[in-house]
Parts: structure tokens; sequence; C-alpha cells
């Protein structure tokens, strides 16, 4: 028989307090969110009336919709590129155990280990060279070579704990490699797969740095810029702001919260091996 313990006790209290600390923001944000700009009560304090306003003068004002149309541009292509390129690199080097294999995997995992801000002078002065600067394509072509060595990393690992006797009972029957990949192994990574898309589309929407660098001088920016400049230009009209910051993150969670049942199983297959 099960018996409810101290111990129990405790970690249910610990649990509540933690959601309670998360929930808490949250809160915060969206309460302001849809308050009027009239009423000047206690963040803390529910809202009574609540109205939308703040979201059509945030989208309006703050010009949201081309930088919403750029972040959907960047994330979306550069994650496409990343699975891709990741996947086909991962399936030789997770299934080939020759000395290039495992050279090759130990060059990739370097990108793991050496901060990306040792060449954010040497690739600006590239996409300046290439005439890039300015371009929604100067971010994907900085994302997809970034994620590349983390999402191989993910796709290595997975691949290493699927068994082989698919992928060789499909070359016995007349497979060539890229066949068995295609239409054996690669419906088998769908749990990585839809691991590795939500983690790389969180991480390429939410950066600032990148996009405030490239994006610099010209018309265009994606969402975390400009909110950042929502934020200077409407310092005092906190229901505004705070109605930006929810526009800005909804895409993502509406994402995450879709696959979410595939993130914990994808990333511990990941990570055997």
């Amino acid at each position: 028989m099960n018996r409810y313990r101290k111990r129990t006790f405790a970690l249910e209290l610990a649990m509540i307090a933690a959601a309670v600390v998360i929930a808490f923001p949250v809160y915060v944000l969206v309460n302001l969110a849809v308050r009027a700009p009239s009423d000047t009560s206690s963040p803390l304090r529910p809202t009574t009336e609540p109205t939308l306003a703040n979201f059509t003068d945030a989208w309006r004002d703050g010009a949201l919709g081309g930088a919403l149309g750029n972040s959907l541009l960047v994330t979306g292509v550069s994650v496409l590129l990343v699975l891709a390129v990741s996947a086909l690199a991962a399936y030789p080097l997770a299934r080939v155990r020759r000395t290039w294999s495992r050279g090759t995997f130990a060059l990739i995992m370097l990108g793991l280990v050496l901060p990306f801000q040792l060449a954010t002078l040497p690739l600006y002065q590239t996409m300046r060279d290439l005439g890039l600067l300015g371009q929604a394509w100067a971010l994907i072509l900085f994302y997809s070579g970034l994620q590349v060595p983390f999402t191989t990393f993910l796709y290595v690992g997975f691949i290493r704990g699927l068994p082989q006797d698919f992928e060789d009972a499909a070359l016995i029957d007349g497979c060539g490699y890229w066949q068995a990949f295609r239409h054996v192994v690669f419906p088998m990574l769908k749990p990585i797969t839809v691991t590795a898309l939500v983690l790389n589309a969180v991480f390429v929407w939410n950066d600032f740095f990148t996009p405030l660098l490239y994006l610099s001088g010209s018309g265009q920016q994606t969402m975390p810029v400009a909110v950042a400049g929502f934020v200077g230009q409407y310092v005092s009209e906190w229901n505004l702001i705070f109605a930006a910051l929810l526009i800005s993150i909804v895409p993502i969670l509406l994402v995450y919260f879709a696959l979410q049942r595939s993130i914990i199983n994808g990333f511990a297959g990941g990570l055997k091996g």
C-alpha cells in the first residue's frame, strides 16, 4: 500500500511553488495586455473590463506585421535547412564505423564547443561582401550554419539507437542507400525531428543580437527587434508593450504546444549512446 509521506507532501509544495513562480510573470503579462490604458490600478489586480484594443494599436503603431512575416520566413526556412542538412549528414556518421567518420563527427562537434561570437566580425564582413546585409537571407545562412552541429549531434545519437535490420532488408530488396534512408530511416526519425524542430525554432525566433546586427539600418526587422524598438518608443504605455510581447510569443508557443508530446521522447532518444 502506498502511503502519503511527508516527503511527498514537501515535493508537492515545492512543485506548486515552482508553478506559481513560473505562472506569475505570465499572469502579469496577460493581465496588462488586456487592460485599458486608463486603468492605472496595480498590475496584480485582475482586470475587470478587458479589451483587445491594445493588440490592434500595438500591431498598427509598432508595425508588427512586417516583423512577424520576417520572423516566420527566417525561422521556417532556417529550420528546414538545418533539419535537412543535419539528417543527411548524421546518417552516414552514425552508420559508418571508420576513422574518417569519427573524425568528421568530431570536427562537426567543435561547433558545439566554439562560441559563435568568435566569428561575429568575420561573418559580418562576409555578409557585407556578399551584399546580404539588410536581407533575410543573411540570417537564414547564419542560423543554418550555427545550428547544424547541435542538430547533427541529436540525429546521430538517435540513429545509433535504431535497429539496422530494416535498412539491411531494404538494401537486400534492391534499395539504394538514399532510398533506404528516405523510405525506411527518416520515418523512424519523427520523434527527434520534432524535438530538433522545436528547439531550433525557439532559438531562431527569440534571437535578438543577430537580427539587430545584420538588419540594422534596413527597413526589415524580426519580432524581438521590433518589440525592443516598441519599448523605446512607447516606454510609458505598458499596455501596448505587453500586448506586443504577447503577440510575439504566441506563434512559437502554438508550435511548441502542438508538438510537445514528441519532444521529451525525441530528446531522450537523441542522447542515447
